[in-house]
């Protein structure tokens, strides 16, 4: 799963890496939890994904689907599985009309050990950007609208392994404007979805400040010797 990542990078990082035309001002934070805004890409036009109609926006980390009764449901559905995310009713329509890119410098996992859990950092080794797919959905109902999201999440790789089961699905840049059209086939996302993005990331280990979610800052992610 993913339940806590970070985005530390600059809002002009940001623009570079993702040729946006502006950005709104958000701030950076080395501990995002479920049910905080972040900060996503979206497709801002109905035929392409291409970088010249994309979009920086703000969103909240919980999906609430269009259908809900009640905004709450948000903390249950902070990700999507991506061998259902086509089926299951909380999903299936985001997944085909609102995907988006979900910005990260780096995410943590937990590995039950005998001492207790230990705390790891999943960032690349070159400090880059990089994104997780995501879908996205607006819902409304007694004068409240919230725009909110879920990243997608798949069985584990090698190198996520040995701490967990499952991992979030990070997207290639490659990919990118593919994730985003909204037009894609349902073959075309799938394929998407076996996407393993993962060259260049390395696992390292933090201490447990960063259980704490009211901790944001850069002993989040110091390393540590295990």
């Amino acid at each position: 799963m993913c339940g806590r990542f970070n985005l530390t990078a600059t809002p002009e990082q940001v623009i570079e890496t993702f040729k946006l035309q502006s950005l709104f001002d958000f701030q950076a934070s080395y501990n995002i939890t479920p049910g905080q805004e972040i900060v996503a890409i979206v497709s801002s036009d109905g035929s392409t994904g291409g970088n010249e109609f994309t979009q920086a926006v703000s969103l909240r980390w919980g999906l609430v689907p269009s259908w809900a009764k009640d905004s709450k449901i948000s903390s249950h559905l902070i990700n999507a599985r991506a061998e259902t995310v086509a089926e299951k009713p909380s999903f299936r329509s985001a997944f085909l009309k609102r995907r988006c890119l979900v910005l990260a410098t780096g995410f943590y996992e937990w590995r039950q050990t005998e001492q207790g859990k230990q705390a790891y950092h999943i960032t690349r080794t070159d400090h880059h950007l990089f994104a997780f797919a995501g879908l996205w959905e607006h819902w409304e109902q007694g004068g409240e609208t919230v725009y909110s999201c879920a990243i997608i999440t798949t069985s584990a790789n090698l190198l996520i392994q040995p701490i967990h089961t499952r991992m979030p699905l990070i997207l290639d840049p490659h990919d990118y404007p593919h994730w985003l059209d909204q037009q894609a086939t349902k073959d075309n996302l799938h394929a998407l979805l076996t996407s393993d993005a993962y060259a260049g990331m390395a696992v390292i280990p933090v201490s447990n400040w960063v259980n704490n979610p009211r901790h944001d800052d850069i002993n989040c992610i110091k390393p540590i010797s295990t």
